[in-house]
């Protein structure tokens, strides 16, 4: 067990601030921050805040450029980038399977998410999201910085095992014959097609269910406990497949955390989702509730 979870909760990927501090404070090393902040609607956001001020020590990552790449005709609007690739520019920042990773987004939102699902599908298991993101380090009273960190590069080698993720065939095949449990993670208003600013049609993929991914926070934006997640997926059996999805593959990675968190193991995510469905000119939406 890493000592960066040191404490009662020992089965969190969440790591709050203090233990973060302390880690720093007292040079326990190897340790790679990366800050993920990213606004959909601005996609220059990001990078602009990081380089006014980010966490001592953190290198960014962007959603468009590192955590996905361009879409093609199908795959959905954000297609998981080329794991080779990837792999490579992990090594390139410092990280390595010895290397613990936090990851933080401007609160818990959901792009640190989408790189701790990365990471963990190439097998690294030190990966952590920081409680709050960088508005909860601020609050603490910590400092930041504009200083741009110099990072010695490692080799990453990615260690993928399989049952992580399922395509849009796999999704098809076990709603018609309900071996598993497909999730939207999108707000109950996209998922019911009453709004959509995103996409050409609106609704769901017939037979998802709705668990909207800001349900796992508390009513003060903080990660749930296990015990709350627990209550929160609680309709769902655990020993059932749950495959998790959402827009673009983005807002579903809280859920497969959370789930995770809540002792899911047998948890998928389809990548593509629902920009990927609709993608298909033969596939229907269903617009009422599942």
């Amino acid at each position: 067990m890493s000592k960066l979870l040191e404490g009662k909760d020992k089965m969190s990927y969440v790591i709050n601030v203090n233990r973060l501090k302390n880690r720093l404070e007292n040079n326990q090393g190897n340790t790679v921050i990366v800050d993920v902040r990213f606004q959909l609607d601005d996609p220059d956001a990001g990078r602009k805040m990081y380089l006014e001020s980010h966490l001592p020590g953190a290198v960014y990552m962007d959603l468009n450029k590192d955590l996905s790449e361009r879409a093609e005709k199908h795959g959905g609007k954000h297609p998981l980038p080329d794991m080779d690739m990837f792999a490579a520019k992990v090594g390139k920042i410092g990280i390595d399977h010895d290397t613990s990773v936090v990851i933080y987004d401007q609160e818990n939102d959901m792009f640190a998410a989408r790189l701790w699902w990365l990471l963990h599908y190439l097998g690294h298991k030190k990966v952590y999201v920081l409680e709050g993101g960088y508005e909860g380090w601020i609050m603490d009273g910590n400092e930041v910085t504009d200083e741009i960190p110099a990072l010695e590069s490692k080799a990453f080698e990615p260690d993928i095992s399989g049952g992580q993720i399922a395509d849009i065939e796999e999704v098809k095949e076990k709603l018609e014959d309900r071996s598993a449990t497909l999730i939207d993670s999108r707000a109950k208003e996209r998922y019911l097609g009453k709004v959509e600013p995103l996409y050409i049609k609106a609704g769901h993929i017939p037979g998802a269910k709705n668990y909207f991914w800001k349900d796992v926070f508390t009513a003060k934006g903080s990660w749930k406990k296990e015990k709350e997640l627990q209550e929160h997926f609680t309709s769902l059996p655990k020993d059932d497949e749950i495959i998790v999805s959402c827009g673009s593959g983005i807002s579903a990675c809280p859920n497969v955390l959370a789930l995770k968190m809540a002792g899911y193991r047998n948890v998928k995510l389809y990548p593509g989702s629902f920009s990927d469905w609709i993608s298909y000119e033969e596939n229907v939406v269903e617009t009422r509730e599942e």
